[in-house]
């Protein structure tokens, strides 16, 4: 569903260059939960951004379902945004004077969604992520983990194949953090409907839940296990 070739990327030009993506080979399968780990600064954000149509490659190749793109500048991948990956942050980025239930209508409307369609695509969305009693509050009535999951029902509402979550627990307690991660599982195993997430985050314990796991590490992504991911050799010693 998800297929990322050969993508590099760097910053800066002649001796302050930095090469932080080296080379990416990856891919996901419809309805998969990937999670992504790697220590701070290996380009983590970087790799969500050119995928999520945000920052063009240097070179390489992203095809998601039947769109070929990595190269083009955010101005030319409009649809991508639109129609192919929604985004869900560390931060909820809701917007306080407007009810859950309005924060995601808003998204919907603002992409083309007719005011009719958006309230009952955002109704749909919000029962899915279990608030269909909480539509009608705004975000300073709900807990963090509440507030997480209006921006993952603004996320899935526009019906898009690909969620990138950039660190989704991260301003989140334990408990509602495994709320998240499981809402995460069953939006990716729907029957009729599932979706795939790359995930980003620093949890292990999070990253395990997942299908699989990826470590990033000196500008590439290798598959990786626990272990791995909390940088141990074979004896459980730092490497």
């Amino acid at each position: 569903m998800l297929d990322v070739k050969g993508l590099t990327k760097s910053f800066g030009a002649g001796s302050n260059k930095l090469q932080v993506l080296k080379g990416i080979e990856m891919n996901l399968k419809r309805g998969e939960l990937v999670a992504l780990m790697g220590p701070s600064g290996c380009g983590k954000s970087t790799l969500l951004n050119i995928i999520g149509g945000l920052l063009p490659a240097d070179s390489g190749d992203i095809a998601l379902k039947d769109r070929n793109y990595g190269l083009k500048n955010p101005s030319a991948v409009v649809d991508v945004r639109r129609t192919l990956v929604g985004w869900i942050f560390q931060d909820f980025h809701l917007l306080d004077h407007l009810s859950a239930l309005d924060n995601v209508a808003m998204a919907l409307e603002i992409s083309g969604v007719s005011s009719k369609d958006a309230l009952k695509r955002a109704e749909d969305a919000l029962t899915k992520v279990n608030l269909s009693d909480r539509m009608h509050h705004i975000p300073n009535q709900l807990s963090g983990g509440q507030q997480q999951r209006v921006a993952i029902a603004r996320a899935i509402a526009g019906n898009r194949p690909l969620l990138l979550a950039d660190e989704p627990t991260g301003n989140l307690d334990i408990a509602s953090g495994a709320e998240v991660l499981q809402l995460f599982k069953d939006l990716c195993h729907d029957e009729e409907n599932p979706i795939s997430i790359l995930m980003v985050t620093h949890d292990p314990d999070l990253a395990s839940k997942a299908d699989r796991m990826l470590l990033m590490r000196d500008g590439l992504v290798a598959a990786s296990d626990i272990r791995s991911a909390w940088g141990l050799d074979e004896e459980g010693e730092e490497e």
